[in-house]
C-alpha cells in the first residue's frame, strides 16, 4: 500500500497564521518532515503519534542533502504513511519543492501542495505597507539574494532590481546585500530608496530595521543576526506614505 505526500507551507512563523487545511494534514500524518524555519510551535498541530524528522537547510550549517530528504519521502510513502513535507512561509516560494516533487512523479507517489501564507506577505502585514501601489509601485518581484555556493548570483536581471517603481523582495539575502547593493546604485537606484529589513517574521523574536538601501548596505556590512530574514526595498518600504 503506497502513502500519500502532502507538502505544505507552514506560513511564516506564528502558528495562527497556517491555514485549517493544514493543520487538518499536521493531525492526520503519520510523519513530519519539517524545515528548521516551520519547527517550533507550528509542530503542535502535529499527530502525537507522528515520526518528527528535522530536515532543515540553513546557509553555514550542517544541512541534511536534498537526495536524503527525496529519499525519506519516498521510504515513508511507500510503507503507506501520510507523509507531512512542511516547509515554511509558502513551499513553492525558494523552497525546493520542485526537487521534491519529481522525486514523487518518479517514485508514483500521489501527492498534493497545500500553500501557505508568504514570508513576504507576512512582512509586508507585520509594517502595515501593501506591496503594490497604483502608479508608484507597479510591480512586485521575489528573487533570491545567493546561489548553491552562498554567493550573490551573476544571472541577475539589475534593469530590473533597479527599478524604482517596483516593490523588491530579497530572500536569503543579509551576507550578499552589501555587493548587491552597490550593484543596484551603479544601475540607477538612487541610494535613499526606502528599504526594509524584517528578521523572524511574526515570531516572538520579531525584529524590524527601517532605512534606505544604502543605510542597510552599511548596517549589514558590519554584521549580520541568526535569524531567518526578508529585505524589502522600493517606493512603499518605509511606509511613510501609505
Amino acid at each position: 500500500m503506497t502513502g500519500f505526500v502532502s507538502f505544505v507551507g507552514a506560513g511564516p512563523g506564528d502558528p495562527e497564521l497556517i491555514t485549517l487545511k493544514a493543520v487538518r494534514r499536521l493531525k492526520e500524518a503519520d510523519a513530519v518532515l519539517f524545515d528548521d524555519l516551520s519547527s517550533g510551535p507550528i509542530l503542535g498541530h502535529a499527530n502525537p503519534a507522528a515520526d518528527l524528522v528535522g530536515v532543515g537547510k540553513r546557509a553555514g550549517r550542517p544541512s541534511a542533502k536534498q537526495d536524503h530528504v527525496n529519499r525519506l519521502l519516498v521510504e515513508y510513502a511507500q510503507g503507506g504513511a501520510r507523509v507531512v513535507r512542511l516547509k515554511s512561509g509558502d513551499s513553492g516560494m525558494f523552497g525546493r519543492l520542485e526537487e521534491e516533487l519529481v522525486a514523487m512523479r518518479k517514485a508514483g507517489i500521489a501527492h498534493e501542495i497545500v500553500p501557505g501564507v508568504p514570508s513576504a506577505c507576512a512582512a509586508a502585514a507585520v509594517v502595515g505597507i501593501p506591496l503594490t501601489r497604483r502608479l508608484t509601485a507597479r510591480r512586485v518581484q521575489f528573487v533570491t539574494g545567493h546561489d548553491v555556493t552562498g554567493k550573490l548570483p551573476e544571472d541577475l536581471n539589475m534593469a530590473a532590481l533597479a527599478d524604482a517603481q517596483a516593490t523588491t523582495v530579497i530572500f536569503m539575502g543579509m551576507r550578499t546585500f552589501p555587493a548587491l547593493a552597490r550593484m543596484l546604485i551603479d544601475h540607477g537606484l538612487p541610494p535613499d530608496t526606502p528599504a526594509l529589513l524584517a528578521e523572524a517574521v511574526s515570531t516572538p523574536e520579531q525584529s524590524l530595521f527601517r532605512g534606505t538601501v544604502s543605510e542597510l548596505s552599511d548596517r549589514l556590512a558590519g554584521g549580520i543576526g541568526d535569524f531567518p530574514a526578508l529585505i524589502l526595498y522600493g517606493p512603499l518600504a518605509d511606509g511613510s506614505n501609505v
